[in-house]
């Protein structure tokens, strides 16, 4: 769980939130990277959908790189209604989104990143982001509790899978740096699908060249603030000291929660602190105000509701060791949330 909670919660702040961001239900909101960025411009409201588009018992098929709606008529990509399209028809995307070979005319798009490289103990992430898709046929259109209609507001599709480079870590963040600078300099705000937690480092590179030093809450087991392991200094436990080194990280805005588990060293929280980090452990959430929300991660994300997130992160999701899918099935549910809270998602209801 570890995993999904870090990663479901792992936004970017604005940097216009300014100190508000320093309470923790701020930050909490905030579940995923998000930075100051430039205009939003919203898309209209969708008109309501009809029914997929059949031929000769069928479906048809999202073509890759079309901006054409998915077989619906409104202006905006659905996911089809398993009232009209039994689940396991169809492509194995995100949702069953159509899939485009690039971000350009996307409001918000899932992107995986199939690496794990930098684990430290068992390896299988990498499998991650395939296997919450395929869950993700489980998650439906609205948002029942919160109102949100993220498919009625913006353009959103699947655009694949960074290729990463399985025998090389250092270049694999290079890859995965470059394709996210193309996916931010379209103006699309990138949902991601992990992978394990290196993945981040070159994520947020790339989000603060555009948009400069981000906010950000991360919900883990961990700060994922260790400096080298083996002589290495790129694995899943160093992306934020990686990120401080190179002022990815507005420090000021910076909320991590959660935080549990043994450690290394007598106060494993130090360097955190010293870079003026607001570190939750676990055990601060317990029995008060904050138990709901940490026995719950979709209440942190719905928290970040009205910030300005301009990237969204869940990682650590290993399929073998959760032969159920009920792992990768709540890491859609967590990526669908954050959907919701995206600026520009309105919604049918007060």
């Amino acid at each position: 769980m570890r995993h999904l909670l870090w990663a479901g919660c792992f936004q970017l702040l604005p940097r216009q939130a300014g100190p508000c961001t320093r309470k923790l239900t701020t930050a909490v909101t905030s579940a995923v990277a998000t930075s100051h960025c430039g205009p939003w411009l919203l898309a209209p409201l969708a008109a309501s959908s009809s029914s997929p588009s059949v031929s000769k018992g069928f479906l048809q098929p999202p073509i890759l790189g079309s901006r054409a709606p998915c077989c619906w008529g409104s202006q905006f990509n659905v996911p089809p209604s398993a009232l009209l399209v039994a689940r396991p028809v169809g492509v194995c995307s995100m949702m069953r989104l159509p899939v485009q070979a690039s971000a350009q005319g996307l409001d918000a798009a899932f992107v995986g990143v199939p690496l794990d490289t930098g684990t430290s103990n068992r390896p299988g992430a990498r499998f991650g982001p395939r296997q919450i898709r395929a869950e993700s046929a489980m998650v439906r259109r609205y948002n029942g509790s919160t109102g949100a209609a993220p498919f009625d507001s913006l353009r959103v599709a699947d655009i694949g899978d960074v290729s990463v480079n399985l025998y090389n870590l250092p270049d694999s963040c290079r890859l995965i740096r470059e394709s996210y600078q193309e996916i931010v300099a379209s103006g699309c705000v990138p949902l991601t699908l992990g992978g394990e937690h290196t993945i981040t480092y070159p994520i947020l590179q790339a989000l603060a060249a555009k948009h400069g030093p981000v906010g950000l809450v991360h919900v883990d087991a961990h700060t994922d603030t260790g400096d080298t392991a083996l002589g290495e200094r790129i694995y899943h436990g160093t992306p934020f000291r990686r990120c401080v080194e190179e002022r990815l990280l507005d420090r000021s805005r910076v909320v991590q929660i959660g935080i549990r588990g043994s450690s290394y060293d007598p106060d494993p929280y130090e360097y955190s602190r010293q870079q003026g980090f607001r570190v939750v452990p676990a055990e601060e959430c317990w029995m008060k105000s904050l138990e709901p929300l940490m026995g719950e991660a979709l209440e942190i994300i719905r928290g970040c509701k009205g910030l300005n997130i301009v990237g969204c992160d869940l990682v650590e999701v290993a399929p073998m060791y959760d032969v159920s899918g009920n792992t990768a099935l709540l890491g859609a549910n967590l990526l669908f949330e954050m959907l919701c809270v995206l600026p520009g998602v309105r919604t049918l209801r007060g």
